[in-house]
């Protein structure tokens, strides 16, 4: 039993996809998530000088890109906006939809999602039921049609409610469905005022893939206060968060999934790297 370690495959700035995918093979991964993508066409990854992945593309083309560098894809991520109202330029049920397509087509189990930060005063006004009955709303087109493509949705601790484990129960409970699981985000959740190791505790079968992140004493302070980080700018092991005792108990609970390092800088990317195998070959042994 092993727990798979992928990178987010956005690692520089300016770099087409193509770039990012050289660089995380070159430092000796084998899997990564399709993670930048968008509607329709992409100036910028146009003339190349960003990882934008369209979620209107040939599925079979961007699988291509990464199977040529020897890469497995393990997600989608499709984080969306499911507090504010519905509207053509917010990220949200419609391209959740195409994400699933684009999963299901070439073979990707995971679509990754979550609610995110409220940019509204309309979603920043909600009630917790309000708030949960509109993650609900906005997920159950989506979960109907992952269910009949063989997919699942994976929410991830992002925000206020996904950050909670209480709420996750509850949205959980309200989606109702087989298709929706949790991707473990470990820096996310302690950021937002969340345990790891409890969501693995309570809701530990629904966890389906990892993010690894750990972050540097300076984000005390804003614990709980603010929701989600895109990378983490320290390697694992090195910041607050307990990385090993997470380890330990995903590997408890039989966890032996793809996970993913969303680190910042590539010696930090390297040091995570080595630093779970580290806890691999721990492990194996135990």
């Amino acid at each position: 039993m092993a727990i798979k370690i992928g990178c987010f495959a956005l690692i520089n700035p300016f770099q087409t996809l193509g770039q990012q995918a050289d660089q995380i093979k070159e430092w000796g991964f084998e899997y990564a998530d399709v993670t930048d993508n968008a509607d329709g066409a992409c100036l910028g990854s146009h003339f190349g000088f960003n990882a934008v992945a369209s979620l209107d593309a040939n599925a079979f083309d961007i699988k291509r890109l990464f199977e040529s560098r020897g890469i497995t894809l393990t997600s989608v991520c499709a984080h969306a906006t499911l507090l504010d109202p519905t509207a053509p330029w917010r990220y949200g049920t419609s391209q959740i939809v195409k994400a699933i397509r684009m999963a299901a087509s070439i073979g990707i189990k995971h679509v990754i999602t979550t609610e995110g930060d409220a940019h509204t005063t309309f979603g920043e006004n909600l009630t917790d039921a309000e708030a949960i009955f509109s993650i609900r709303e906005k997920l159950h087109e989506p979960l109907q049609m992952a269910k009949d493509y063989g997919v699942k949705i994976l929410l991830e601790p992002h925000g206020k409610y996904t950050d909670s484990v209480q709420h996750m129960e509850r949205i959980i409970d309200a989606c109702n469905s087989e298709s929706l699981g949790i991707n473990l985000d470990t820096g996310n959740l302690w950021l937002g005022g969340g345990d790891s190791i409890e969501m693995i505790s309570k809701l530990g079968d629904k966890i389906e893939h990892v993010h690894w992140k750990d972050l540097p004493s300076e984000y005390i302070e804003q614990r709980g206060k603010i929701f989600g980080c895109g990378m983490a700018l320290v390697p694992l092991g090195s910041g607050v968060i307990e990385i090993e005792g997470i380890y330990r108990e995903l590997i408890n609970i039989g966890f032996d999934g793809y996970s993913t390092l969303e680190v910042a800088g590539e010696e930090a990317v390297k040091k995570s790297f080595d630093y779970l195998k580290t806890l691999e070959s721990q492990y194996a042994k135990a």
